[in-house]
């Protein structure tokens, strides 16, 4: 039997738009530069050098007391691990609440690519995940926690669909549905293969098609039968949650805190 991941490494690759093949490298060195941004005034938790495929990639490690629970995140397309929105508030705030937190570093492309352009590198994503959870279960975490926004949603949905949605306790999207102008989004959600609870969650002055595609989310969310599952509104916030990491980070813990 051919393995899921290697059906969608090979459907990735073999992506094409307008009748050629994108590229299906990440930018190396546009992560490096960042890395080298960040990782000296990283002023809560520690950078972590993970590895996948011989390479290292920087991650975040910021650890609460005694927690069960471990969470990995995934920022948003271009960016990085202790990214000021969205990123930084969960990843430190979310420690308050007894989670520890581990932000990886996703794969990068240029800073004018877009959504078409990152299906390819979306592969390279799915490694960097499972590498991010097994550190996590390494420092004793019982319970693991996924919480993905925007292209990093689409890379978290592209390790559901290669099978691994059961390593994880609980899902996490923000800003699910985020691409570019006419580049609707290649697949479907997997939300209703997915048995553990999850939560979506997008801003009032979101982007619209996170909005407009919120009932089809919510209608996946149901069909997969989790009580625990929601899709909850942010007010007063955009698709970066700008200005609105507080309320960002309390809303994912009220939730986090409810599940079994």
């Amino acid at each position: 039997m051919v393995c899921l991941r290697t059906i969608l490494a090979a459907g990735l690759a073999c992506f094409l738009v307008h009748g050629s093949a994108l590229a299906a490298e990440p930018d190396y060195a546009r992560e490096a530069r960042l890395a080298d941004e960040i990782v000296d005034v990283i002023l809560d938790g520690d950078p972590e050098w993970l590895e996948t495929d011989g390479r290292e990639f920087l991650s975040i490690y910021t650890e609460a007391d005694e927690p069960a629970t471990g969470v990995v995140i995934l920022h948003g397309r271009g960016f990085h691990p202790d990214w000021a929105d969205t990123v930084a508030p969960l990843r430190v705030g979310l420690v308050d609440s007894g989670y520890s937190t581990l932000s990886l570093q996703m794969p990068v492309l240029a800073k004018d690519a877009k959504y078409y352009d990152y299906i390819p590198v979306f592969q390279h994503a799915l490694p960097r995940i499972d590498a991010g959870i097994r550190f996590l279960r390494e420092q004793g975490h019982e319970k693991i926690v996924l919480i993905a926004h925007s292209c990093g949603a689409h890379m978290a949905m592209a390790w559901v669909r290669a099978g691994e949605g059961e390593a994880i306790d609980a899902f996490v999207g923000l800003g699910m549905g985020a691409t570019d102008y006419r580049q609707p989004m290649h697949q479907p959600f997997p939300l209703d293969w997915m048995r553990v609870p999850v939560l979506d969650l997008y801003g009032a002055d979101d982007y619209p098609a996170v909005i407009r595609m919120a009932p089809e989310r919510r209608a996946m969310i149901e069909k997969a039968g989790n009580p625990a599952s929601r899709q909850l509104v942010l007010p007063d916030s955009d698709h970066y949650f700008t200005d609105r990491g507080e309320a960002l980070t309390e809303a994912v813990a009220d939730w986090l805190n409810q599940l079994p």
